[in-house]
């Protein structure tokens, strides 16, 4: 049945999904990227790193990565 919306303003986002009207199915997606250092993804109880000379120089040439658009 089709939905009558009256003024809509939505000003933030942080996450979730918004439906108007019906829907036969929704499927948010969203993908990330992080660069991070040598030794930043450690996790444990107790972590001993030792890094010398450390530089993460990260050069991106992909213009897309993962696309969202048609991974159903």
């Amino acid at each position: 049945m089709p939905a009558i919306i009256g003024p809509v303003q939505i000003v933030n986002v942080g996450g979730g999904t918004v439906q108007f009207g019906d829907s036969l199915f929704i499927s948010p997606k969203s993908n990330s990227k992080t660069n991070s250092g040598q030794g930043a993804g450690n996790t444990g109880g107790f972590i001993v790193a030792n890094n010398g000379l450390n530089a993460s120089n990260v050069v991106d040439t992909n213009l897309v990565d993962q696309p969202n658009i048609g991974n159903n």
